[in-house]
């Protein structure tokens, strides 16, 4: 018996350093997320306790070079998005919109000033950031966003809508973007608190409620109206909404591996209930349809993990695509969500209760299967590239 997930020992490919950075996620979440996490899903509140603890584990900024960032390789970030899915969600999707989200703009599209004025405090979690693209009108075709911003003498003034912001309600930077009227251009201006704590007027953020997953993250609507922002705060090299899709596609991938660790811990769940649970006089593991399940969610698990390690690789190597990228998230998040749904039913009525782990994995999956590009629109893209036909736009 064997109760693995690697099952084709994919991990005997990581290096020292990889293989460290795993770990050492894998017990922070286990040791400090995993007590109280279900108590603030419940609640829907975010456990701000664990900011300071996240600060010392030193995996904020992952991939970025200099500036107080760890500078990891894509692998070993991707293992942080991954090691800390697979205990919660919420911790997770806090972790990769203030890494890779704003701090990747910052990195990005910053100038040197920008980057050494936001960047050191934000690794240190000193300041928290959030990424504010996404609009009511405006999901899956976020390329038509309506925010917008106008010239006024040393300051833009911006107003619009924004909704699913995450870390928008008490972040510190606040990646807005938005459309300027005078070129018609999409770029990033960066808000900031007042020094006393507030936002500055003009800025709204009311948090979504009745989520039914990723409840332990905040994301709100945000209302701008006539908000003044400094002109220096806008990220010199945003120069359109190319420059969005740069950040996005760097971040694209984690998406992927977050699928991969919701999937995981719906497996190991479902696995170590079966080996416990006993019904007509034996452990529900022994019996063939418990064991068809079990065989077939791993199965599907280490192709998620096949896909996920070679996106990276492809990544690291500058040859990864959109497509290729698309494809690997349409997977992975099709498979998790059965993955978590097959778990949830092995374990009966006990599925239904936070303190067995799978519903809240399911549930987060539920979230994860539409952010980063719907399964429809991942296929869509996948279909353009195979075809040479742009279906997205219809007549």
């Amino acid at each position: 018996m064997t109760d693995t997930t690697d099952f084709l020992l994919l991990e005997e490919s990581l290096t020292d350093e990889q293989r460290a950075v795993q770990l050492r996620v894998r017990e922070f979440a286990n040791e400090q997320v995993r007590p109280i996490i279900n108590d603030y899903w419940d609640r829907a509140e975010f456990p701000f306790e664990l900011v300071p603890k996240l600060a010392r584990l030193g995996v904020v900024g992952t991939t970025i070079e200099g500036y107080g960032c760890p500078g990891m390789d894509r692998l070993s970030s991707a293992l942080v998005s991954m090691e800390m899915s697979r205990v919660d969600g919420s911790v997770n999707t806090f972790l990769s919109v203030q890494s890779g989200l704003t701090m990747g703009s910052i990195n990005l599209l910053g100038s040197d000033e920008q980057k050494q004025r936001w960047l050191p405090a934000m690794a240190a979690l000193d300041k928290i950031g959030s990424f504010a693209l996404t609009e009511p009108g405006h999901g899956s075709d976020s390329v038509g966003l309506e925010t917008s911003a106008r010239r006024d003498g040393d300051s833009y003034i911006l107003n619009g809508k924004k909704r699913w912001i995450g870390n928008a309600s008490f972040a510190d930077v606040v990646v807005i973007w938005a459309r300027d009227e005078a070129d018609g251009k999409v770029k990033g201006f960066v808000l900031e608190k007042n020094e006393d704590g507030t936002y500055p007027a003009g800025y709204q953020a009311d948090v979504i409620t009745g989520k039914v997953g990723k409840r332990a993250i905040l994301q709100p609507d945000i209302t701008i109206t006539d908000l003044r922002v400094p002109a220096e705060n806008v990220l010199v090299q945003s120069k359109g909404f190319r420059d969005v899709s740069r950040v996005l596609m760097a971040t694209r991938g984690n998406a992927s591996w977050e699928a991969l660790g919701h999937g995981m811990a719906a497996y190991e769940a479902a696995l170590a209930y079966s080996l416990q649970r006993e019904q007509f006089g034996k452990p529900i593991a022994g019996f063939q349809l418990v064991q068809n399940k079990l065989a077939n969610m791993l199965t599907e698990l280490t192709a998620m993990q096949l896909i996920c390690f070679r996106i990276t690789n492809l990544q690291e190597q500058g040859k990864l695509t959109g497509p290729m990228s698309s494809m690997a998230k349409m997977h992975t998040a099709k498979k998790a969500r059965w993955i978590c749904s097959e778990a949830r039913d092995m374990l009966g009525g006990n599925g239904l209760l936070l303190e067995y782990d799978v519903a809240r994995h399911m549930t987060d999956m539920e979230v994860v299967y539409t952010y980063e590009g719907t399964d429809s629109i991942q296929s869509l893209l996948i279909g353009r590239e195979i075809t040479g036909i742009n279906a997205l736009k219809g007549d």
